[in-house]
């Protein structure tokens, strides 16, 4: 039997044998990430999904709140997305939504456009895989539950069709006879493995700590003996196509990539890019009192005034009420802004929908 090599991927995760063909966009950042809705039928204790999203029937497009396919198609293309995920909850909950949003994609983006998804197996039926392949979806991924195999056969109905197929799981460090059984099942049934780093992050952080689990550092949300127990599982399964998926890969390395590509598209001409993708920029905020000249709602009379007063054309952002113009211009007038009641700053912040900030200086 042929053997694998446990190897580096140079992104903070390690595999044997090859990745998927949406772990090779993902990880350098090249993938929407399509939350689609937060409904599911499950409740996995480990499940990594925040409290604004978990059972909520909300859309997200990385880090958007979304209302329609055009707002993702438009995310996409600012972050150079060559193919998308489609995640939740679980997607089979909104199945004719998911279908509408693959092939508009693939519609504005090409056949090449590469689309995966991840499901469970407990609306896995003939009828709802026939939506998703027909739609275009190039790559499934399902979640067995690690302790029920009742629905695990459900993974013939995938077989019928011309896609990639994958397992992911979660690696649970006290549960390494449950999770050799998966592989072991699916091992001739599926194209790969991917096995997650389980973490402790937002609503299942206290579920995590509950169960006696501990964060292996006080940086990570990885928890104490995922990773031994992955390289556990590669080491003895290594003939296999199996990815290990690590906490920094998903939270650092995969961001980070996408939010790079993102800041090279919104970026204004006086905006410094910093080597993370973070903007460097200056920034007007408005002061917040009674002044009757400007007003906090009056953004486009305040930005003609300074236009025209300093021979400037400022930037409008309406959603953090400011107007916004480069660093050095900025320092340059700030005695000036000053005596007008307002507060000029220097800010550097992430180039993702809500412009994160890092860092406000203000003059």
């Amino acid at each position: 039997m042929f053997m694998n090599k446990i190897k580096d991927t140079t992104h903070s995760s390690f595999n044997t044998g090859n990745l998927s063909n949406g772990c090779k966009m993902c990880v350098v950042g090249k993938k929407l990430v399509l939350f689609i809705t937060g409904a599911c039928p499950r409740k996995c204790w480990y499940c990594p999904v925040s409290d604004n999203k978990i059972q909520h029937d909300v859309i997200y497009a990385n880090e958007s709140n979304i209302f329609n396919v055009d707002e993702a198609i438009n995310e996409a293309k600012l972050c150079n997305s060559s193919g998308m995920g489609v995640t939740g909850g679980d997607p089979l909950t909104k199945v004719n939504r998911v279908s509408d949003y693959i092939k508009a994609f693939k519609k504005e983006f090409g056949k090449k456009f590469h689309v995966h998804l991840y499901t469970s197996f407990d609306l896995v039926n003939e009828k709802n895989l026939e939506i998703l392949y027909s739609s275009g979806l190039d790559e499934i991924r399902f979640h067995p539950d690690l302790n029920d195999d009742s629905k695990w056969n459900r993974i013939l109905l995938a077989e019928k069709f011309d896609w990639d197929v994958g397992i992911e799981i979660p690696c649970i460090p006290d549960m390494i006879k449950e999770t050799m059984y998966v592989i072991k099942y699916f091992k001739d049934k599926v194209d790969f493995f991917n096995l997650n780093e389980l973490e402790a992050a937002d609503v299942s952080k206290n579920l995590v700590f509950d169960k006696g689990y501990k964060s292996k550092d006080f940086l990570s949300y990885g928890i104490k003996g995922s990773e031994e127990l992955a390289f556990v599982i590669m080491k003895k399964f290594n003939d296999l196509n199996i990815h290990f998926c690590t906490s920094r890969l998903k939270n650092i390395e995969q961001l980070g990539n996408r939010i790079k590509l993102r800041a090279k598209n919104i970026k204004k001409d006086y905006d410094i890019i910093t080597r993370g993708g973070s903007l460097i920029r200056g920034a007007v905020y408005l002061k917040k009192n009674n002044n009757p000249d400007y007003k906090t709602h009056n953004l486009e009379d305040l930005k003609n005034f300074l236009d025209k007063s300093l021979n400037n054309d400022f930037d409008i952002d309406i959603r953090k009420n400011r107007l916004l113009c480069s660093k050095s211009f900025i320092k340059k007038n700030k005695s000036y802004l000053k005596n007008l009641g307002l507060y000029p700053a220097v800010v550097e912040e992430l180039a993702t929908s809500d412009l994160f900030e890092i860092e406000i200086d203000f003059l």
